[in-house]
């Protein structure tokens, strides 16, 4: 079997007209289901009668002309550190095994207010952080499909679902996307609402992983118009469906540390894709020419290991509440950051947010240079085994700036997906929309 996205939103006109059927499209995603779950295990629970009973209202309010949003009646995946009420949230650990919290996060009970067809819960790396749980890669089972979102990414790329929530602190959406052959929508910080989800550090965003790039922006504006983002910040803004497609004056190329890790196969469609754009008119903007780049280079060389020392003393708890219930069902993984942020101080932590801080602040100095910057979601296809997730170096800068990213499912590495990823600035997650619209336009067709 090959897999196969599978879009909802591009349904639409069809749904209203009443050839086809959210129920129709739920019946499709429930063969895929029974197909692919047993190999790539996306899953860790799932609630089939009620994602037909929202299908089935879903169909009626569109034949009515009445859909409560775009997303009306499209089956879900929501990641499971993000509580249900009707589903166990067991973040991928023994401390939680069996655990169904008694309400719904603001960002799943903001998919059902919208119509949605929350399927199941997916599969995640244990609290959303390195140790993985088994889930496989439906383009070769044999190898991962990223982390920490793995079983929505692999759920999205089977077909099962046509969308499912994401959380990304460092590279956990933008890299398993990228694996997966899916679009990954990182908001900029505190663009989604993220309460009753264990997402609660400073980098953090919920954000989807679908079929499409209409379905990814879809899911996250139907989240943000209900339910808003974090406390005191504006929320993700812009119109209800995909923005029109607008092609970027100039983009910057940032090359990370990542860059001598770089697969040969995926430097060269990187290098294929940056060419079609140039012979667009489009800018590619590099640290030679332009200091600006190089000096956000240089600050955020070592993002990855900025982002595991700030998100280790901000671990301190709940880790260390859980290890006072049970330390022995932290895995050394867990007990090690637990053991960095014991032997941090609070003004270790305070020279890391400055740090941050100046990288950020240097960014958003070449908004006025470019629409952004482009690169790879990952050092190439995803590894083979199972006892990683990946190297998140490509994805760690846009989690310390904090800006939006997205990946494009337009590039190959060892014939398998690889993700272009754009990143945009804070706030203007509509513009780096339109944009990613008119750059998977103008690419070239890909072979495989």
């Amino acid at each position: 079997m090959t897999p196969e996205l599978r879009p909802f939103t591009s349904h639409a006109a069809a749904f209203a007209s009443g050839a086809r059927t959210p129920r129709d499209f739920l019946e499709t995603c429930l063969e895929a289901l029974e197909n692919w779950e047993p190999r790539i295990g996306a899953f860790t629970a799932t609630d089939v009668s009620g994602a037909r009973a929202a299908a089935d209202a879903a169909t009626l309010r569109w034949q009515a002309g009445r859909p409560l949003s775009a997303i009306d009646g499209m089956p879900l995946g929501i990641k499971d550190i993000i509580d249900t009420d009707n589903l166990p949230t067991q973040m991928g650990s023994p401390l939680f095994e069996g655990h169904v919290p008694r309400f719904t996060a603001a960002s799943a009970w903001a998919l059902r207010e919208a119509g949605g067809a929350i399927l199941g819960k997916t599969v995640t790396t244990e609290f959303a952080s390195t140790k993985p749980r088994g889930t496989r890669n439906p383009w070769d089972v044999a190898r991962t499909p990223g982390g920490s979102s793995s079983g929505s990414g692999a759920a999205v790329a089977a077909g099962i679902v046509a969308g499912a929530l994401g959380t990304q602190v460092v590279g956990s959406i933008i890299r398993p996307s990228g694996y997966t052959g899916v679009y990954g929508f990182k908001p900029s910080v505190g663009g989604i609402n993220r309460g009753g989800s264990l997402d609660m550090l400073s980098q953090s965003t919920t954000g989807p992983m679908a079929a499409s790039l209409s379905d990814a922006w879809c899911m996250a504006r139907a989240i943000a118009e209900r339910v808003g983002g974090d406390p005191g910040y504006p929320g993700l803004a812009g119109p209800l469906t995909l923005p029109e497609a607008r092609q970027p004056r100039a983009l910057a190329l940032l090359q990370t540390a990542g860059w001598s890790l770089l697969h040969a196969d995926a430097a060269a469609a990187l290098n294929i894709a940056l060419e079609a754009l140039m012979a667009r008119g489009v800018a590619i903007l590099t640290a030679e020419a332009c200091p600006e780049l190089a000096e956000l280079e240089r600050l955020v060389a070592d993002a990855k290991a900025l982002s595991n020392g700030i998100n280790a003393w901000e671990w301190l708890w709940p880790l260390g509440a859980f290890a006072a219930r049970d330390e022995a069902a932290l895995s050394p993984s867990a007990r090690d950051r637990l053991a960095v942020a014991r032997h941090m101080t609070r003004g270790d932590y305070v020279a890391l947010l400055e740090r941050r801080a100046t990288a950020r602040a240097v960014h958003g100095r070449l908004a006025a240079l470019c629409d952004g910057m482009i690169s790879v979601s990952a050092t190439g296809a995803a590894p083979v085994g199972l006892e990683s997730t990946g190297d998140p170096v490509f994805a760690a800068p846009g989690s310390v700036l904090g800006i939006p990213a997205v990946s494009l499912p337009i590039l190959r590495s060892e014939g398998l997906p690889l993700g272009l990823q754009l990143l945009g600035f804070q706030d203007r997650d509509a513009a780096l929309f339109s944009h990613a619209a008119w750059i998977e336009a103008a690419m070239p067709a890909r072979e495989g």
